[in-house]
Formats: C-alpha cells, sequence, structure tokens
C-alpha cells in the first residue's frame, strides 16, 4: 500500500474541442514543473500537520493562476512518513516538512514539543515551528509558503536550504516517535478527535 499522493494541479487549459493544436509560439513552450513535496508523520490527530496542509492549498489555490500564466505546472507529493526507513530514504528531519523542488521551505529547523503527536505515542514529541519575519508559527503561514514559490519559480530562492554536504543521520526525536508509535504492543483509543494511549 502506498502512502505517498501524488496529484496534478490542472495549470492547462483545454476546451475538449480540437483546437488545443493550434496554440500560440508561448503555448507551445516546454511547461516548467513546480514539485511540491509535502510530508507529515500524521494528518489525523497532528494539528500541526493538518494546519500546514491547509495552508498549503490555500496559498498554492492563491498562486495557481499567476503559475499557469508564467507556464508552471504543479505537481504535489502528499507523504506520510510513517517508520524509520522511510524517513531515512526521504532524509527527513522534522514533521512537518514543505519542500520546493527537492529544497525544504526552511533555513533551519526548530521544534517544540507538540500535545497532539504525544497523544500517539504516550509520551513527549517535538514536532517543527516555523519562523517567518520573525515571528514563530505552529504552523506553515500561507504567506511563507507563497513566498517560497515565488522565489522558486524567479529564481531568487537564496532564502531555501541548500543541499547539506553532512550525511543525513535520523534525529532522535522521529526515532523515539517511530518506535513508540509502532510498538507492537501501543493501543490507542479515540476519543472525539482526540487519541489516548495506554
Amino acid at each position: 500500500m502506498s502512502n505517498e499522493q501524488n496529484e496534478q494541479v490542472r495549470t492547462e487549459g483545454s476546451c475538449g474541442c480540437g483546437m488545443d493544436n493550434f496554440k500560440t509560439k508561448e503555448e507551445q513552450q516546454e511547461k516548467k514543473q513546480l514539485i511540491i513535496d509535502f510530508m507529515y508523520i500524521d494528518l489525523q490527530v497532528c494539528t500541526r500537520c493538518k494546519g500546514t496542509e491547509q495552508n498549503l492549498n490555500d496559498a498554492i489555490n492563491e498562486v495557481s493562476t499567476l503559475l499557469r500564466t508564467i507556464g508552471y505546472d504543479v505537481v504535489i507529493n502528499r507523504i506520510l512518513i510513517e517508520n524509520e526507513e522511510q524517513a531515512e530514504a526521504l532524509h527527513f528531519i522534522s514533521s512537518p516538512t514543505i519542500r520546493l523542488n527537492g529544497k525544504d521551505i526552511q533555513l533551519t529547523v526548530k521544534e517544540n514539543n507538540c500535545d497532539t503527536c504525544g497523544s500517539l505515542t504516550g509520551s513527549s514529541v517535538d514536532c517543527r515551528v516555523w519562523v517567518y519575519e520573525g515571528k514563530e508559527y505552529t504552523e506553515a503561514p500561507k504567506s511563507l509558503i507563497m513566498d517560497a514559490i515565488l522565489k522558486e519559480v524567479y529564481g531568487t530562492n537564496q532564502s531555501l536550504q541548500e543541499e547539506s554536504k553532512e550525511p543525513y543521520v535520523l534525529p532522535e526525536n522521529l526515532k523515539r516517535f517511530f518506535t513508540e508509535k509502532n510498538a507492537p504492543n501501543k493501543c490507542c483509543i479515540s476519543n472525539e478527535g482526540a487519541s489516548q494511549c495506554c
């Protein structure tokens, strides 16, 4: 079973009337692609992951006309990170994460205690804190996402994280989360949208 959802935001118009072959020279240029990877550890309980997903959707809706106009197709990969092996393969460092064409939209990783993810394991779990214009947010602000998208498509992405030269090491926080969440004797009871583990 795949835990990755891939969707393409339709940015190219088609009337279905056969007139698609009569495109202008500009329209015939090769489409550029913006690949957005949204990676998370939970979308059922975690308020940070759910809020970030909603803000991502809102940001994409707001810039989709511009992206279509300048010749971009947008591909969104929604990836549930379920275990250490998958986290290591994707060099996943914090939840949630948004990458544009493979680059994290945050320069640094800052985390603090996430009560909702802690309810999944029965212990303390740290999730990402987003820093934008000097303020901290527990969900990626829509304006941060839009700003990162525009910097990526206009080539002014100096603020986006460059690929690290250091080898990837799974953060202890994530290692502990996956170990405790996937423990065979772990039972979680859902009570009106909140999970309680025993």
